[in-house]
């Protein structure tokens, strides 16, 4: 089976991802390459952090890698958190750390409009490919269900009344920005003949 690093540490990111390529690729962990150390996110854009982390991993490995950076953008914040998203509470902040930090920041906010965006960066066979993914929504007054991670319990997308925190993990996948991204990506797998399909 084809193989394909997923460039993170994040448990529950890596579960996301394994349901969406579902069998199609046997993807791999940082921790199953014995990677401990956290790759230094320093970009200034979700593209620079996601090309960051699938290069490191490439050049030292010389394996065909992917990575993703995802930011959560709120307009009453003028899309803050975005790029930010993982540490806007702090450098080691916890995600319910950062969920606080933002209802705090949008209390008594009437615009609670806000959007998730994810990009994906897969280098393979020596050359980079980009893929994005965006939903838009809204920011709860407060955290509803505990499915999920990060912002999920908060964040409702159009034109569902259920947060992503009291989705199904399917549901999620089928129209989350991440999951947008990952069909993209997949896609172009497919059409050029890299998945392990006949």
């Amino acid at each position: 089976m084809k193989k394909l690093v997923f460039a993170t540490h994040n448990p529950y990111k890596l579960k996301e991802i394994r349901a969406l390529l579902h069998g199609l690729f046997d993807v791999l962990s940082l921790k199953e390459l014995n990677f401990p150390e956290d790759i230094p996110e320093t970009g200034k854009t979700l593209a620079e952090n996601a090309s960051q982390k699938s290069r490191y991993v490439y050049d030292r490995f010389g394996l065909d890698c992917f990575a993703d950076d995802t930011g959560l953008e709120v307009d009453a914040l003028d899309g803050a958190p975005g790029v930010y998203s993982a540490r806007f509470a702090g450098e080691n902040a916890t995600y319910d750390e950062n969920v606080t930090k933002l209802l705090e920041a949008l209390d008594k906010e009437k615009n609670r409009k806000a959007r998730f965006k994810t990009v994906v960066s897969l280098w393979l066979d020596g050359k980079e490919y980009l893929f994005d993914g965006k939903v838009e929504g809204r920011i709860l007054l407060q955290r509803t269900g505990g499915g999920g991670f990060g912002y999920d319990p908060v964040f409702q997308p159009d034109g569902f009344s259920k947060s992503f925190g009291e989705m199904s993990s399917e549901l999620k996948n089928r129209i989350s920005h991440r999951g947008i991204a990952m069909n993209k990506l997949i896609g172009f797998l497919k059409s050029n003949g890299f998945t392990n399909e006949d």
